[in-house]
Parts: C-alpha cells; structure tokens; sequence
C-alpha cells in the first residue's frame, strides 16, 4: 500500500507494479513542470543507471491542471521500465513538489538509505546513482552534491560553461563547508527524519532558494557535506538563458536569496542584519577581484559582472526585491 503525505495536497497517478518498497534502499526524487519530453529522457537514464542497488523513483508532477509529465511518465512505471511512483503534487510551487516527494519517500519506503534529486531538464550519466551512494558511504557524508553540466546549443562559446551561473562550485570530489543546489543531491535518511516536513521553507517557493536554506540549516545541525565531482548529470540549457535579461536577474536572484539565507540563520535581528549588510558591502568591495578571475576563466563579459549583480542582490534583499522566477512555466 502506497502512503501518501497527509498534510500535502498530493495525489498518486502511477505505480509500477510488483513494488517491492521493503526492498527499495535508493529513492531518486524528479520534480517536473511542463517538460514531458525532455522528463521521459531523464527518466530513461534513470533506468539505464548501473548499479546493483535497488532504487525506485518518485516522480513529482507539478502542473495540476496540465499533468503533461505525469502522462508521459505513467508508462514507464505501469510498464516496469522503473519502479516507483508518478504523483501530482496539487500545491504549486518548487518548494511544495519537493516536499511532496521527500515526504512520500519517507512514507512509501521504510528502508531507504539515500535520496537523490535531479531535475527534469538533466540527464544522469550511467554511474550516477552508485558513484553519489559510494561517495556518501566512503566520506562518511549525509549530503553529498555533484555537478549540472550545462549543454548549450550547437555553436554557443564554450565560455558559457564557465559562467559563474552555470559553473559548478566545486572541482574536485572532497567533503566541502556548504552546498547550494538540489538540482544533482543526495540526502541521507537521517537528514530528512532529522529536519522533518516541510522540508523547505516555502518563503522560497516561487524564487528558488529553499534547497539553499535546507542544506545551510542541515550543516548547521552537524551534517556532513561532500561533493562528488565524478557524479555528474547533464543540464539542458534553453537559448533563452543566455539571454543579457535572464542571466542579469538570475545574478541578482542569487544574490538575494543568498541573503535571505545568512539572514535566516543568523535569526533576523538587528545585530544579525547588520552583519549581512557589512558582508555584502564587502563582496561589492572584492567584486572586481572576482569578476577578474571569471573573465579570465571564461572571457565573458557578463561573467566580470556577475559579482557585482550578486553583491547588488544582496543588498536589494534587504529592501524586499524578489524574482519568482519559478512562477513562470520555465522560470528556472
């Protein structure tokens, strides 16, 4: 019997058959709004994935109304091409589908070691899921993320990659202080009955940041963080990304949520405000320095100016500027 999260609006869809949930020690969580072909493409390197680890996916279906992923996605589940689950988390928002599938994981599968995430818009290179379990089991690590590779267009500058909004954070594979993104993760079990539901904080829903948020308050519970750089999954890029509008509000986005975290943390007081307020000052302040080193990386422009937009966010953040980039139908 498939349990459900009670205090979610969510729904089950599809359910492979013959699940064995007892036996399950992997779940790969894949949240989806409007991208029914490139999901199925996710979903087919899911199965493809090499591993000896019984695994099953919870698929997370966003669109309520539309359910164009969870049509796409049934098939491969009512067929047994993967196990798991297909479910429409009714509530909108990045935030709400997240936490819709962490809490079903919990609910379903009572033996599961690790939760992974990836995104609807990448593909996991065949060794993925072992090579990020591994890493967790060999670092001794409760949370491990890996690189989004972008994939750009034929004929786009190699120098993108580079970009600071697309270059990973890390290079080499090692226990690191913070990570930043859900969109290539892994928790452990402890982690999510450590935290409990909601997982992410749903100020967050619409802007992004509330993977951001967990992983901070999870280090600050005494997590261990890793990063695997053999890990990787592939992101497909829209043209529209490289657009000078887009990648100029993604800057000041990240910015911003960087400082709703700190601020978050630090409790929202006086002192604590005032503390965020000098480190922004002062990432304004190496701003050039940075900017340097990212053109030299990837010789963009647009990557010089990418400190300086983080730095400005930050401090936009403290007059209430948000970009809910996630309300629009490919806003991340």
């Amino acid at each position: 019997m498939t349990m459900l999260p009670t205090q979610s609006a969510v729904s089950l869809v599809a359910r492979s058959p013959d699940l064995d949930a007892q036996a399950v020690a992997c779940v790969v969580t894949v949240p989806t709004f409007r991208r029914p072909e490139h999901l199925v493409a996710t979903l087919r390197s899911l199965a493809a994935q090499r591993t000896a680890r019984r695994f099953a996916v919870i698929v997370m279906e966003n669109d309520a109304e539309g359910r164009a992923g969870a049509a796409a996605a049934a098939p491969l589940f009512s067929d047994g091409t993967l196990a798991g689950l297909v479910i429409v988390a009714h509530e909108r928002g990045n935030c709400c589908a997240y936490n819709a599938g962490w809490e079903t994981a919990l609910l379903t599968f009572p033996a599961f070691d690790h939760l992974l995430v990836i995104d609807d818009d990448e593909i996991a290179t065949p060794d993925w899921l072992e090579t990020m379990c591994r890493t967790s089991e060999t670092l001794g690590a409760a949370i491990v993320g890996g690189p989004q590779v972008p994939r750009f267009a034929a004929g786009t500058s190699p120098g993108w990659a580079e970009h600071p909004v697309f270059a990973p954070p890390y290079r080499e594979t090692g226990r690191v202080a913070r990570l930043f993104s859900s969109g290539n993760l892994l928790i452990g079990r402890p982690v999510l009955q450590a935290m409990a539901p909601p997982f992410l904080d749903l100020r967050f829903n619409f802007m992004g940041g509330g993977d951001s948020d967990f992983l901070a308050r999870a280090a600050d519970r005494g997590f261990t963080l890793a990063w695997c750089a053999e890990a990787p999954v592939e992101e497909t890029i829209p043209a529209g990304r490289l657009e000078a509008g887009w990648i100029r509000k993604r800057g000041l986005r990240n910015g911003v949520i960087s400082a709703l975290v700190e601020r978050k943390r630090r409790g929202g007081q006086t002192f604590g405000r005032a503390v965020v307020v000098a480190r922004s000052l002062a990432l304004l302040a190496l701003a050039p320095w940075r900017g340097l080193k990212h053109y030299r990386r990837s010789g963009l422009v647009s990557a010089a100016i990418d400190p300086f937009r983080f730095g400005f966010g930050r401090l936009l953040a403290e007059f209430g500027y948000a970009n809910e980039q996630y309300r629009q139908p490919d806003g991340g």
